[in-house]
């Protein structure tokens, strides 16, 4: 009898580690917290502003500078919420084959999971120096990374126990203006994903569990182009960011297995697995309305119906399907530049999920949610400012109900019928940056 590995820790420790859906971000495993500027008004603007701050939405951004200039940011990031079972049941079949209610049994543990999302913080750096027409650009950011912690003893330890996801973009980029009105803009996206996730596993004849941890990471790349079209009082930006397919390599432990299944206590070393991260649609505008207020307003489309499987190579060699479905975020704000030295940003955003009822895992814990964004920029020189930003995210209670198995396919196939909820989430988004001109 050889072990299969569980589908939570392959389909939702993949999704772990090669994005999770936070409570505390933008939406799935997106994080879109890149520019302290852009967190004021709820990231309602970016794709149609201009420099380095705004060079990851748009390498068109950095078209037409005169001067150099660089921007640093950072973003504290307060998540709550409760993840509470609602009658998970395991059936260990241990002989007896798991076709009657009769045979299952409550899956026991800790009931309610509090802010099982640790806090953070994310930074993000960028910088752009133009040559006479044309003007380079690079950008380094960290568009999904945070670390989730449940406990041994939690309901949902089949699913996930603590999962660390650590990524970083560096996004080179080249843009021009080729007339007075038209400004383009490409670049590549490397990316570096590293990742530690790991969940128990249920033995058949004992109470206590085993447990299984895999550690991988990977080197990948996508583009990102984009233009802006621009008068005296209007710019329109529109740029595209590719799906970026993903490998990580790494090692899978396997131990505290007893029993009959004490054999399949190992490591299994270079392990392969393979998913998609989304390609983005940005669409935005900023429309400067009067010589103090600009009304800035920004649609993206996600292309996550792409991410419907992780596929694992040797030795594993198995498609664990995910079925994400293509989601959106609209958003919608205001700067009002109350002098020439304070511009003040409020705005609010909406973000649909890509993941979905029947489908949505402990590890996944991710729901339609609304920011609210407010901040300032403080022109303290010429060259040098500062921006602030505080974000409130409000996220709808969801369920999480993805039925499971371990050992999948073997004689000792243990359904996992999980049926729990996430409720109170929240999140308290905190974010500074500073630029300089050069």
């Amino acid at each position: 009898m050889s072990l299969r590995i569980k589908a939570p820790l392959f389909a939702t420790a993949a999704l772990g580690a090669f994005g999770f859906a936070t409570v505390a971000h933008a939406q799935a495993f997106y994080l879109q917290e890149q520019s302290a500027r852009g967190a004021g008004r709820a990231f309602s603007g970016e794709v149609a502003d201009t420099g380095p701050q705004s060079l990851w939405w748009n390498p068109a951004a950095i078209a037409g500078m005169e001067n150099g200039e660089a921007a640093i940011n950072a973003s504290g990031i307060i998540p709550r919420g409760k993840v509470v079972n609602n009658g998970t049941v395991i059936c260990r079949p241990a002989g007896v084959a798991c076709n009657a209610p009769s045979r299952f049994a409550a899956v026991g543990g800790d009931q309610v999971a509090r802010n099982p999302i640790d806090k953070g913080l994310l930074p993000s750096g960028a910088v752009a120096v133009p040559f006479g027409p044309v003007a380079l650009g690079l950008a380094v950011t960290s568009p999904y990374s945070f670390t989730t912690d449940y406990d041994s003893t939690s309901w949902t330890r089949y699913s996930a126990t603590r999962t660390k996801l650590q990524t970083i973009d560096i996004q080179p980029s080249i843009a021009v203006a080729l007339t007075d009105w038209l400004r383009v803009g490409g670049g590549a996206n490397v990316e570096h994903v590293y990742a530690s996730l790991g969940n128990a596993l249920p033995n058949l004849t004992s109470t206590a569990d085993g447990r299984q941890r895999l550690e991988g990471d990977g080197w990948d790349l996508g583009w990102t182009a984009g233009m802006q079209m621009h008068n005296d009082w209007a710019t329109v930006g529109v740029s595209y960011k590719s799906r970026i397919e993903h490998t990580l390599k790494g090692d899978l432990l396997v131990e505290g297995l007893v029993g009959p299944l004490a054999g399949q206590n190992r490591t299994v070393n270079d392990v392969e697995a393979s998913f998609y991260t989304p390609a983005q649609v940005i669409v935005g505008a900023r429309i400067r309305a009067t010589q103090a207020l600009t009304l800035n307003g920004q649609a993206v489309r996600y292309n996550w119906s792409k991410f419907d499987a992780i596929r694992l190579g040797a030795p594993l060699n198995a498609a664990l399907p995910e079925n994400y479905r293509d989601s959106y975020s609209l958003a919608g704000g205001i700067d009002y530049a109350l002098s020439p030295r304070l511009t003040l940003r409020a705005g609010v955003q909406h973000a649909t999920t890509p993941t979905q009822n029947g489908l949505r895992d402990a590890r996944v814990p991710d729901a339609n949610r609304w920011n609210y964004g407010a901040g300032g920029t403080f022109q303290l020189t010429p060259k040098f400012g500062i921006d602030l930003a505080a974000n409130y995210v409000d996220f709808k209670d969801a369920t999480i109900d993805r039925t499971t198995a371990a050992y999948a396919g073997t004689a000792v196939q243990t359904p996992i019928l999980t049926n729990g909820y996430l409720r109170d989430a929240s999140a308290v988004v905190v974010s500074a940056g500073a630029h300089i001109g050069f």
